[in-house]
């Protein structure tokens, strides 16, 4: 089966704490899942396209754990502290 990833790029966030309060409980809730940080921040380079202030992809053992993760009521709480104050993408792709 393949592994999917759950790709966010963030484009706006008006509330520092709120975002943590929020990737304080995602996390937990993400990892209870089996997902895998792999890139959480750091130093980017933007090449092409829009400019994002901060990307986050997690891995997962398929797609359809990755969705059940997202639609879990766990997952939607922990976006409910930080969805009003940040302007996001947020994708699952299922890799090769």
């Amino acid at each position: 089966m393949k592994k999917a990833y759950w790709i966010a790029k963030y484009k706006k966030i008006n509330d520092q704490e709120s975002l943590g309060r929020y990737a304080e409980k995602a996390k937990k809730v993400i990892e209870l899942f089996g997902g895998k940080a792999l890139v959480r921040g750091g130093k980017y380079i933007t090449f092409e396209g829009e400019d994002f202030i901060r990307t986050v992809i997690w891995e997962f053992q398929n797609i359809e754990i990755a969705t059940k993760c997202h639609a879990s009521k766990d997952y939607q709480e922990a976006w409910s502290l930080a969805k009003n104050t940040t302007i996001r993408d947020l994708l699952i792709v299922e890799g090769v």
